[in-house]
């Protein structure tokens, strides 16, 4: 692994790593700001996942999220949204699939399931690196993602209840197997059998979880996606019905952009560092 890039930054430092995935089957790279760097003790690490077109940039560039990291002590990781670089057929043709569009699932149609198993780079494989090799606490892990990394975050948690220890989304593309981004990604990665679908759907996963920790979603109301895309009130019904908590606060006059989630960044990282710190 092969530290790319670090600045210093609100008393911490935020390094870019590139590495050789095993997941992937690729060079990847990830940001982190790191709270304390000279300090030996173990860190509360908060996972953000990232949307469509995106890479770990976006989000170190526009969230303001460093600050209130560091206010909270709290070691954030940010990885990129996809393989990149594999001249797989179609991989550039659009903004929605293929690169920057890896939906933080594992792909199980070629030529995509050779290369394309992000559940398990951010799951998985990513979470090992940070705790072994970069002082983050195995026992206190987060995830929070935008739009499909909104969705990520959720599937990730629910997913995977003994790695996650919190939860939340801005604008996440709740119910994906009922929506065109979704369809489209699904139906390539997956192949045609929709049943194959609602394992990576948080709306049908949330029946089946185990994760018990609160998950909290921000959802603006100018949002230009929110009723063919992301459908916020599906993912409300489907963990009423399961009898599960979720906070779902609706912002009133906000869109889909950065400027929305630069607006609420400290909410949601005060909301994982109670249930990080949680004896």
């Amino acid at each position: 692994m092969e530290c790319i890039q670090e600045v210093r930054t609100f008393g911490g430092t935020q390094r870019v790593f590139r590495h050789a995935s095993s997941s992937t089957r690729c060079d990847m790279e990830f940001a982190v700001f790191d709270p304390a760097p000279e300090s030996s003790s173990l860190r509360p690490t908060l996972f953000y996942l990232s949307g469509l077109t995106c890479t770990w940039a976006n989000v170190a560039d526009k969230a303001g999220a460093q600050r209130y990291a560091a206010e909270h002590g709290i070691m954030l990781v940010m990885p990129d949204t996809s393989p990149r670089g594999l001249a797989l057929p179609g991989e550039d043709d659009d903004y929605d699939f293929g690169s920057g569009a890896g939906f933080y699932i594992n792909a199980t149609q070629a030529p995509w399931s050779g290369h394309y198993r992000m559940f398990d780079y951010v799951s998985q494989e990513l979470p090992g690196i940070v705790t072994t090799e970069l002082q983050g606490d195995p026992k206190r892990l987060g995830v929070m993602g935008h739009s499909m990394g909104g969705h990520g975050a959720l599937i990730c948690a629910l997913k995977n209840p003994d790695v996650f220890r919190s939860c939340s989304a801005f604008a996440p593309i709740s119910n994906p197997v009922n929506c065109p981004w979704g369809e489209k990604a699904f139906s390539n990665y997956l192949g045609q059998d929709r049943t194959e679908w609602e394992n990576w759907d948080a709306c049908a996963l949330v029946s089946e979880t185990n994760f018990r920790g609160a998950i909290l979603v921000d959802q603006g109301d100018a949002d230009t996606f929110l009723e063919e895309q992301l459908k916020p009130e599906a993912l409300r019904a489907a963990f009423g019905d399961a009898g599960r908590k979720l906070e779902l606060r609706i912002q009133s006059g906000y869109d889909h952009s950065y400027f929305f989630v630069a607006s609420f960044m400290d909410d949601h990282i005060a909301f994982h560092a109670e249930a990080l710190y949680k004896d």
